[in-house]
């Protein structure tokens, strides 16, 4: 019987395919099944021209799929029988670009167990090489400048590799065959610790062992990182996390703990299955955790916070070094207050001289910023907080494909952008707080580096309709700078908090949307943030919300809660509180100062907003009268609650309007009895979660809908999201929350881009 006629394929695979050892792994897989052909990358993803007999080649193209590298995310594999060539081998192509761009480009990773073994190793060559990395693990988009991806389209372009690395590189059986960042101590990034006058010091010769010993000692440092720069103290030292904490002006903010494994990390906090899981992935986020009362920290490392936020270590240098210091140590974002994470070196000398003790720093150039991810777990699932390093730009599904390609410029606080062309949305990494030049540089170089990368030319780009905002301003000058073939669409703010809460879930709706937060500039010129409404993609309705109250002073009244305590009161009260309140006594002649500023209704924006509403119950019950960080009164509001506390507050729903009032008026007769401010705090919040719920059932029972969305900052807060949740649920609706992207205003740029896409895609 004659052997099957041999048969060749050309073979196309997308998704995360460079950069993940897939070339390899595609060599190994022809020879094991007997194919002969080559594989390379282009501008699309990985092309395979595979030949052998049917069968063989059948099972090359299933374990494409079915057996992918860890890191890869096989999106698409596509085969189409072309002319036996009839090669003699298998073997690894040049890169080649010659149309479109549409590869996609790999997170960075946290360090493998195979290098960590090596790192380990006295008898291995890489033994305590803090930069050692393989197709399997290390750095990726940070060091990225373009695609396809090849060692020379990477900031180690400048390291030319030594010949045992290049043997490697070289070796189709070897795990950093074609790793793209391979390198060792003679030809890759060195590592130096260095005064702040940048010169050399240490008496040992090793920068990690020396910057322990500093750091034992009470010191802080600038730790160069994956995206950026980081500064670290030992956790446990009082003197030096209270030094870091008055250096970078963070007063109250909880500082992230790097600790050294898992047996650490459990002595720092309690840690269910779902947590380990979110801890140990490859994304390597800041985890926040439910916090032990006998953790031996320093008290300022998370002062007055029952939640700590967590991390293992996930470059080889920071395993060397929190293992060198033997103890958990801080690690937060180096930067200056309120600007971005600094990452070029001679940045970090001059922003970061004023707070650190010396640096601990190398020569790998970063190309994209990336701070850490944070996230916490609730009901099992992961709640991202901030999506940065370990997940941008890996992109997210849109439900159908955008029409054109699309740019959502986002909000302003917890700043993000967003791309899209067809069904991929590219939603980048953390830019920050959208208020100072050094953020919006950040931002705009950041969209120029996405648009080149995965080829987008927006088209069609999306803004807040704030007109403020340093985001609008932008999309507007790309308009006014004559910018061809471009098209402005605004997006109000929460329509597009439900939209992303519906992009999260690959849902197109219509749902009822419950959105809550701070502020986002409503359709009628106010300032909302405690919205129902009926909500698809494409649209939206405003069916219920939070009674509007005056916001005294603008912005200063999100700095200062007392003034919405008396926004609040005059509201729930007629314009006649009670004037024996201890808030009314402890801010004296400035609450009468606020008192005439609501009479002249000057400076004064009415506002819906629910987490203004979390301010004033904060400032009445004597927690916090001013913040220091965004959103820390109602943060704290959320620390106090007596979980077990079953009684709540009653509000009532008059028209379309939630009578927050009500809430307040029973605040303070419980204040004037004296009631413990954690019972009042668990008393506010079940009230909320009954009126929020019963406006979100009225609305399903006029409308038939059957599902509710819940988006916006105010549902970061664990207490109300688990229990709104749990009431929608036991009513018998579906309820959607975020697992992918943050429900805060870092989800808003997806959320533009869905409605644009969505809205794109009805008219066209």
């Amino acid at each position: 019987m004659s052997a099957p006629a041999r048969v060749r394929s050309r073979i196309r695979v997308t998704g995360i395919v460079q950069g993940v050892g897939f070339r390899p792994f595609v060599h190994g897989l022809a020879g094991e099944l007997g194919v002969v052909g080559f594989v390379g990358n282009d501008e699309a993803g990985v092309i395979i021209e595979a030949e052998g007999d049917p069968a063989a080649l059948e099972k090359f193209v299933d374990a494409l799929r079915s057996r992918a590298p860890a890191l890869a995310a096989v999106e698409e594999v596509s085969a189409v029988p072309i002319p036996v060539g009839g090669d003699t081998a298998f073997t690894i192509a040049a890169s080649e670009s010659h149309g479109p761009r549409s590869t996609l480009i790999s997170a960075d990773s946290a360090t493998c167990d195979d290098c960590l073994r090596e790192l380990h190793d006295p008898a291995d060559r890489r033994y305590r090489y803090p930069f050692i990395n393989c197709t399997n693990c290390g750095p990726r988009f940070t060091i990225v400048t373009d695609v396809p991806y090849d060692r020379p389209s990477t900031t180690m372009a400048g390291f030319a590799l030594c010949a045992a690395c290049t043997a490697e590189y070289h070796d189709p059986t070897d795990r950093r065959f074609h790793a793209q960042p391979v390198c060792c101590s003679q030809c890759g990034p060195t590592l130096r610790l260095i005064d702040t006058a940048g010169q050399p010091v240490g008496e040992s010769g090793d920068p990690i062992r020396d910057a322990a010993t500093w750091l034992s000692a009470g010191a802080v440092l600038a730790v160069k990182g994956l995206g950026g720069f980081h500064l670290a103290a030992r956790a446990d030292h009082e003197q030096a996390v209270a030094a870091l904490r008055g250096r970078k002006h963070r007063e109250d903010k909880p500082f992230a703990v790097l600790a050294p494994d898992l047996a650490a990390v459990h002595e720092l906090c309690e840690v269910d299955e779902a947590e380990l899981v979110e801890l140990t992935s490859r994304r390597r986020p800041i985890v926040l955790l439910h916090r032990r009362p006998d953790a031996r920290l320093a008290p300022q490392v998370a002062p007055g916070n029952r939640s700590l936020g967590v991390m293992l270590p996930y470059t080889p240098l920071h395993h060397l070094l929190v293992d060198a210091v033997g103890a958990p140590i801080v690690l937060t974002s180096g930067n200056i207050s309120d600007e971005p994470i600094v990452y070029h070196d001679a940045d970090a000398a001059t922003r970061l001289q004023p707070i650190a003790d010396g640096f601990l720093t190398h020569d790998r150039p970063i190309h994209i910023r990336a701070d850490d991810s944070v996230l916490r777990v609730v009901g099992g699932r992961p709640m991202p907080l901030r999506r940065s390093r370990g997940y941008a730009p890996e992109p997210l599904p849109l439900a159908w494909p955008a029409p054109r390609q699309v740019l959502g410029c986002g909000a302003e606080l917890k700043s993000t952008f967003c791309l899209a062309k067809g069904r991929h949305a590219f939603l980048s990494h953390h830019i920050g707080d959208l208020e100072n030049y050094e953020t919006l540089r950040s931002f705009t170089e950041g969209i120029e580096h996405f648009k080149r990368l995965f080829d987008i030319a927006p088209e069609l780009v999306v803004h807040d309709l704030h007109p403020e905002y340093l985001s609008t301003k932008y999309a507007l000058d790309l308009v006014d700078g004559d910018v061809e073939g471009v098209e402005l669409l605004g997006v109000q703010h929460h329509h597009a908090h439900i939209a992303s809460c519906l992009a999260d879930n690959g849902e197109e709706g219509p749902v009822v949307g419950i959105a809550c937060d701070g502020t986002g500039y409503g359709g009628d010129g106010t300032l909302w943030g405690g919205e129902v409404m009926v909500a698809s993609l494409v649209d939206y309705r405003r069916m219920f919300h939070l009674e509007p109250v005056p916001l005294p002073g603008g912005e200063s009244a999100i700095k200062e809660p007392w003034r919405m305590a008396a926004s609040w009161l005059r509201v729930a009260y007629d314009g006649a509180p009670p004037d024996d309140l201890e808030i009314i006594a402890r801010n004296g002649v400035r609450w009468t100062h606020v008192l005439r500023l609501l009479d002249s209704e000057l400076d004064t924006p009415m506002t819906s907003s629910v987490g203004r509403l979390f301010d004033a119950v904060a400032a009445l019950i004597g927690i916090r009268d001013a913040v220091n960080y965004e959103g820390q009164a109602a943060i704290e509001l959320e620390q106090r609650v007596q979980l077990d506390e079953p009684a709540g507050y009653p509000a009532r729903l008059e028209g379309e309007l939630i009578r927050g009032g009500d809430l307040i008026r029973a605040v303070v007769e419980d204040v004037r009895a004296e009631v413990d401010p954690g019972t009042i705090a668990a008393r506010f919040h079940n009230g909320v979660v009954d009126v929020l719920a019963r406006a979100a059932q009225a609305a399903c029972a006029e409308t038939g809908l059957s599902t509710v969305a819940l988006s916006g900052g105010v549902f970061q807060n664990v207490v109300l999201l688990q229990r709104v949740s749990a009431a929608l649920s036991s009513a018998g609706l579906r309820v959607l929350t975020h697992s992918r992207v943050p429900p805060n205003d870092a989800g808003i740029s997806l959320g533009q881009v869905a409605v644009a896409a969505a809205r794109d895609r009805a008219t066209h």
